[in-house]
Order: structure tokens, then C-alpha cells, then sequence
């Protein structure tokens, strides 16, 4: 399904409109009284441990991973708006392939991405300087060689400032990213627009300048929390509700590498009727192969817009259960990310395979629901 995105990099004083769709996609502009609904994907920690980059490998100069997404591509690719949170950097061979603690991925990680449906990777989190100011700068080079659009770390003060705005089919919608640290990596000094900390004053400031550039809704992406902790600490609910005074208006969280609850919350700030927060999406892809965290997510957040009186609300909001396969299959040794079905059988599972994942979609079901009932299983 092709994506008709409109996106505004916006630092005054002036406007940059970059159209990344294909020429042939109809137009989608809309008529006053008409009434749209957009569908906005998002997906948990993308991660690269170092055996699956050796899954991968093709040969010693390439890798593909495009099999990892080929159960879920569908999933990703038909909304109008899908992103993730990009946890590890591009480095480059020179520095050599590595996984935890300080990762540096085979550039090949990121074509499979857009293949795969994602339109932008939310860059700020604790391995955003792994490999210090290179591996970040070169990240977002590779990314731009993709024409996949990045948030949360930048390559200057201008790039920093710039607010993405995206016009998803007459919808604007605002993304902000922000990190609780770079796991004691210095950021350079004199260069802290490098990477969005959180800062409540600065996530204040930009949820404000995004306001004023033309943004009807604002998400911001934290990366923070507790890893493993199946609930929000005390840290990551005063930060969201920082933000929901703020005035953000959906508030998508990362880091835990397990999946937290999600809920609505009310606000006279919001542009719309209540604000809607998912603590954390857990793991989408990684080798981390035990409870919860080979569990992942892909959430759907449906919006809708009536032009006539200048009202958006969330339509409805679904969840995918997915589940990560580690093993052999009739290709060789693969890592495939599996989505919630009703009578899945895949014939390359054992039967200890189908046990873990249905005890994670189980475990999945029951985490995110577990605030808000207005939340339902994806079908």
C-alpha cells in the first residue's frame, strides 16, 4: 500500500516541504465537510545483538533482513504512518560489527526497515553515541540514504530545531523524541543538540513551538524506564505527566525491552478528548529470547478528523501480539517476527516454540489491557 505523506521540516523562519510518496498517488486533500481517518503504526526496540547480524550474513560484505519482517510486513506497511524505535547505531565495517554493550550494525539493517513499511525510526535512546559522534552522524546518513526519516538525534543546531510536522492526508501531526541518557557517554561538549534529552522544560518549549508551526497533534517517543520492570515506575509516569500538562497528545514510550501497560489519560491541554500513553513496546526484534522480552507489539492508533467542525479524536486503538522465532526453517537458521493469529501453524515450530508464543501473546493481551479496557485486540 503506498503512503500519500506530506512531510514539513519546519524551523523558522522558514518551511521545507519534502513529498516522498509516489507522483501517481491520488490526491487525498479534503473537502470542508468531509470526515478522514488515519491509521498511525508503531513498533517497539529494533534491536541488532551480534548473532543476528550472523544470522543474516549473505557473505562477509552483506547481510539481508528482510526475512525477519516478511510475517508482519503486511502489518507495517498498510497504515499510513508506521515508526520504531532504532536501537543501535551504523557505524560502518571499519569499526567493526558488534552487539551488546555498544552496538554497531551492518548498514543493510536499514533497507529491510523500509521494506518493510516503516516511514521514520526514532533515534534518541541510551545507545544513540555507542559509537560516539561518528557512529551517530553516520547513522543518519545511512538513514537518509534510505529516505527514512529520523527523530530524536540530529546532525546540528539548524537539523535540531527543525520540528517534523507530517501532513498524513490533511492530519499534522507532530513527532518528538527524547532519551533518559547515553549510558554514561559524554555527549560532546559544546554539542548537545546532538541528541533530545528529557528535559521538561525543553519538551515544554517544543510541544509549544510545534503549536505554533501548525501541528494539530503532538506524539512524542520517550525512551526511558526501567529495563524488565512489567510496570511504570515512579520516573516514567512524572515525565508523562510532565508532558500531558505540556500538552501532548499521545505519548508512546521505549526502553524496558518488555511491554508496559497503556491508558488514556484526561487533559485540558490536549487537542483532543483524552490523551492516550503506552508505557513501553517492549522488544520488536532482539536476540533477548526469554519471557516478556521475546514478546513485541504493533500498536494502532486510528484518528480521525471532521473538517467541517475542526475536531480530532482517536477512532480506536488495536494492538498486534508478535513473537520472535529464533531457529531453522527450510531457508536456514532465520529470526522471524510472528503475529498474533487465531490457529497459527507454522511448520518450522516445535512444539516448545508454540508454547512460547502463545504464552507471550497471552502475556501480551493481558499487559495492555491491563489500564484500559478501550484498548482491543488487533483482527
Amino acid at each position: 500500500m503506498k503512503k500519500n505523506i506530506l512531510l514539513l521540516l519546519i524551523s523558522f523562519p522558514f518551511i521545507l516541504q519534502i513529498r516522498f510518496d509516489s507522483p501517481s498517488q491520488q490526491d487525498t486533500s479534503q473537502t470542508p465537510d468531509s470526515i478522514v481517518t488515519i491509521t498511525i503504526a508503531a513498533a517497539g526496540d529494533l534491536m541488532c545483538h551480534s548473532v543476528q547480524y550472523q544470522y543474516a550474513m549473505v557473505n562477509p560484505d552483506s547481510f539481508d533482513f528482510n526475512p525477519v519482517y516478511r510475517e508482519v510486513k503486511d502489518y507495517l506497511s498498510q497504515p499510513d504512518f508506521t515508526f520504531g524505535n532504532l536501537e543501535t547505531v551504523m557505524a560502518g565495517k571499519s569499526k567493526g560489527y558488534s552487539g551488546y554493550p555498544f552496538f554497531n550494525t551492518p548498514d543493510d539493517f536499514i533497507p529491510a526497515l523500509k521494506n518493510a513499511g516503516f516511514d521514520l525510526l526514532t533515534t534518541s535512546n541510551n545507545h544513540s553515541l555507542d559509537q560516539g559522534e561518528f557512529g551517530l552522524r553516520r547513522t543518519l546518513e545511512v538513514l537518509n540514504k534510505y529516505n527514512i526519516n529520523y527523530n530524536g538525534t540530529f546532525v546540528s543546531k539548524e537539523d535540531r530545531d527543525s520540528l517534523r510536522i507530517f501532513n498524513i492526508k490533511g492530519i499534522k501531526i507532530a513527532f518528538l523524541a527524547y532519551t533518559y541518557g547515553t549510558n554514561g557517554v559524554p555527549i560532546p561538549k559544546g554539542k548537545t543538540y546532538l541528541i533530545n534529552l528529557i528535559d521538561e522544560n525543553q519538551i515544554t518549549a517544543d510541544i509549544n513551538s510545534a503549536r505554533k508551526a501548525g501541528a494539530e497533534l503532538v506524539l512524542v517517543h520517550f525512551h526511558f524506564g526501567e529495563e524488565y520492570k512489567r510496570e511504570p515506575v515512579a520516573s516514567q509516569k512524572k515525565v508523562v505527566n510532565a508532558a500531558v500538562l505540556a500538552g501532548a497528545d499521545i505519548i508512546i514510550g521505549g526502553h524496558p525491552h518488555v511491554i508496559q501497560p497503556a491508558e488514556f489519560f484526561a487533559s485540558n491541554n490536549s487537542k483532543l478528548d483524552s490523551v492516550f500513553a503506552a508505557y513501553s513496546l517492549g522488544n520488536f526484534i532482539s536476540n533477548q529470547r526469554w519471557r516478556y522480552s521475546d514478546a513485541g507489539v504493533i500498536l494502532n492508533l486510528s484518528i480521525s478528523k471532521n473538517f467541517n467542525s475542526d475536531s480530532i479524536y482517536i477512532s480506536d486503538v488495536s494492538f498486534l501480539p508478535t513473537w520472535v522465532f529464533k531457529g531453522n526453517t527450510k531457508n536456514g537458521r532465520e529470526y522471524i517476527i510472528l503475529p498474533y493469529k487465531e490457529n497459527i501453524d507454522y511448520e518450522f515450530l516445535t512444539s516448545q516454540d508454540k508454547l512460547n508464543m502463545m504464552q507471550a501473546f497471552e502475556d501480551t493481551k493481558e499487559i495492555m489491557r491491563k489500564y484500559s479496557t478501550r484498548i482491543r485486540l488487533f483482527n
